[in-house]
């Protein structure tokens, strides 16, 4: 580990060096991560605190919002701080944690999507036996498949990133640390380290796209039998989970399925799928869902009762 220490921080150039941009981006994304954290726990309490928590759409969808928050957590406050202060150091340890963790947490949540579609290929399919293919033992058992996969896929990654030598320069251009742009810095031939990159990552993403959009194509072809309220009920809960996997996958895809180097593009895809996909995650399956938004209904109309009732 001592070929390291000739680089003890790196400094992180962001997303723009105009002041005015800065403090644009600094309301943004202040505004953006509040919403993420109040979206997302006002999920997870509904959920919690309703039956719907025994439902197996909405046990992962709690888990979801769950790893929302901590995936957007690591990268989201720093960035904030940063567009405050104006400088952007980061410890050699500190990110190499963030690599780590960011691909921990995001491949955790690419599988409890999965997961999420597998489900509702259950529902649609195979409607008389959901209740025992889905039984809460499987979907704990597909959830600790999810946090293995994310293991799988991150530790690969972490193990690659430690072992790039540095010895300057020491800025990434980037607003957080990611494989990609330590690659660009490293003082070392990162072709082998490149390629194994791209076939970690693109071995998980196309192997989970393939699983999702077969489960569609299946689903959207059993629907041909279904009645007319019943295919728009369908589709409505589909629908809400194709947007997600649109917009996390989509920036996904560009981000690391691709040749190993850097593009100025870079920063604005991170942004969706550290940023946007986790803050509209909440709407979409709220605005969209009627289970969802009677439970948030009665849970807080209940709370506002007993408080008022108290007072």
């Amino acid at each position: 580990m001592e070929r390291h220490r000739n680089i003890s921080e790196f400094i992180l150039l962001g997303l723009s060096s105009d002041q005015n941009i800065q403090i644009f981006c600094f309301v943004l994304f202040l505004f953006c991560y509040v919403s993420i954290l109040v979206g997302n726990l006002v999920i997870l309490v509904s959920i919690q605190c309703s039956p719907l928590y025994h439902q197996p759409m909405y046990y992962f969808l709690s888990n979801l919002s769950s790893m929302d928050i901590c995936y957007t957590s690591i990268v989201t406050p720093k960035l904030i701080g940063d567009l405050l202060v104006g400088t952007k150091p980061i410890s050699y340890g500190n990110c190499m944690l963030q690599v780590f963790t960011m691909h921990f947490f995001g491949g955790i949540e690419v599988f409890i999507i999965a997961a999420m579609a597998f489900d509702r290929y259950v529902a649609i399919c195979k409607p008389l036996h959901y209740m025992i293919i889905m039984n809460r033992a499987k979907c704990n058992l597909l959830v600790l498949a999810a946090w293995v996969g994310g293991a799988v896929h991150s530790f690969p990654q972490f193990y690659l990133a430690i072992q790039l030598p540095f010895c300057g320069p020491n800025e990434i251009d980037h607003y957080f640390c990611d494989i990609f742009p330590l690659l660009k810095v490293a003082c070392t031939d990162t072709y082998i380290t490149s390629v194994l990159v791209v076939a970690n990552s693109g071995i998980i993403a196309v192997v989970t796209f393939v699983v999702l959009f077969t489960s569609y194509i299946i689903i959207l072809f059993t629907l041909r039998n279904h009645s007319a309220e019943g295919r728009r009920k369908a589709l409505s809960t589909c629908g809400s989970h194709i947007t997600v996997v649109v917009l996390f996958f989509g920036s996904s895809f560009f981000a690391y399925l691709r040749p190993p180097t850097t593009f100025p593009e870079d920063k604005i895809f991170a942004l969706f799928y550290t940023i946007i996909a986790p803050m509209f995650n909440p709407l979409i399956y709220t605005l969209r869902n009627t289970e969802m938004k009677n439970a948030m209904r009665k849970l807080w109309c209940q709370t506002l009762f007993l408080k008022e009732a108290h007072n």
